[in-house]
This record gives structure tokens, sequence and C-alpha cells, in this order.
């Protein structure tokens, strides 16, 4: 009788494969090469679509941010509303105008604030006036704000493609947060038209937005 191995079977290293589970509870498997090659190219991908942006005048970047605003603003009711917003950073479309309209139309505000490696954002209250203090990567965060879960969340993009996914700066933030989620909001995605890429190459754990919004409209989603 051949000897039997002393410890687990384990597959062969040919499969290099391992199970993950996805941000809807399923589980699925992964080819950790596949993994690390779009986690390149996203990287590369990344750089040059911020690179872009910045290449683009403040002026001319300042005009685009008001025309997606707009959009915004027509297609959206704020009365009762909590509106989750974001401080722009690195030449991302700044629509803190905007929060100015939601107060006046009966709703209220909140920023996102990371509070630790791989856990879901959480949202505090503010509005212009507040005290803010330094979060990670030095972007301003409420202070004291409340926690609030927000109706409308407007999350910026780096770049995004046709089937409404956002490339974002690869730290899994707000896919986390938006899996965690018991009550899920609507979910704007929004950036310039010279962030739309043919694809992400979106993986398992990347969430679509509800909508992408750009200068020219809403691109993508209702």
């Amino acid at each position: 009788m051949a000897n039997e191995p002393n410890g687990p079977l384990s597959s062969s290293p040919c499969f290099a494969h391992e199970l993950r589970q996805a941000p809807d509870g399923s589980f699925f498997i992964v080819d950790e090469q596949q993994r690390l090659d779009v986690m390149r190219w996203r990287k590369a991908e990344r750089e040059k679509l911020i690179s872009a942006r910045l290449a683009v005048t403040a002026d001319e970047r300042a005009g685009w941010a008001e025309a997606i605003a707009r959009h915004i603003e027509a297609r959206h009711d704020f009365e009762n509303r909590v509106v989750s917003f974001y401080w722009p950073f690195r030449g991302e479309p700044d629509l803190r105008p905007l929060m100015g309209i939601v107060l006046d139309r009966g709703g209220s505000c909140a920023l996102p604030v990371v509070v630790g490696k791989a856990h879901p954002l959480v949202f505090r209250a503010w509005k212009p006036g507040e005290p803010l203090e330094r979060g990670v990567w030095n972007i301003p965060v409420p202070a004291a704000g409340a926690p609030v879960v927000p109706d409308l969340v407007i999350a910026p993009v780096v770049g995004f493609d046709g089937d409404g996914f956002r490339l974002g700066y690869g730290g899994g933030f707000f896919d986390r947060t938006l899996a965690a989620m018991e009550r899920k909001p609507v979910v704007l995605g929004v950036g310039y038209e010279l962030a739309r890429i043919p694809t992400i190459f979106p993986q398992p754990h990347d969430i679509p937005m509800n909508a992408i919004v750009t200068q020219d409209g809403i691109v993508v989603g209702a």
C-alpha cells in the first residue's frame, strides 16, 4: 500500500488561482496573474488620465465643472435628501458651489471620510463654513460632523467606461463602502469627457455607478 501524504493535498502551482468574495457575498475564482496585469494597467492608465486633466487650463476645467453641476441640478430633487460631495483633488471637477443649491432646496450635505485602510468610508454631515481638518492625502474632511447615510453620492472618477464602471485612485474605498451599505444610495460618477476610456477591465469587486455625468451631460446611466 502506498504511503499517504501527511498533510492536506494542495493544487498544482500551475493553477495559480485563489478564492475571493465579491461585494454581494458570492465567491469567485481569481486568476492572480490576470489580477496583477489589470493592476499594472490601471496604474499606468490612472497616471495618464490625471496628467491629461491637469494639462487642461483651470478656467476650462471650471467651465466643465459648472456644466456638470447644472446637469445634476436639473435631474435631481434635493429636498429632504442627504447629498455626499467630495473635496476636489488633482484637477477633479469642483462641485462645491452645488452645495449651496442643495441647502437652498431643503437638502443637506456630507463629505466622505477615510477611517482606515481596507475600511468603508464614513459620511459626515458638513456645510460651508463649518470646521475642517486634514485627512488622508491632506484632503479636508469634517472635523466633527455627525455620521449620516447619504441618499445621493457624487463620486469623482479618474476614468470611466461605457458600462458605468469607475476607475478611481486604487484604494477601493468607494466599492467597499457601497458593498457594505444596507440602504443603497444613488451613485453618480462625475468627470470630464477626456476621462472616457473603452473599458476599465472591471473585476468582480467593481461596482458600476448608477450614472456617469460629464460636461456633455448624462453619458452613461439614467
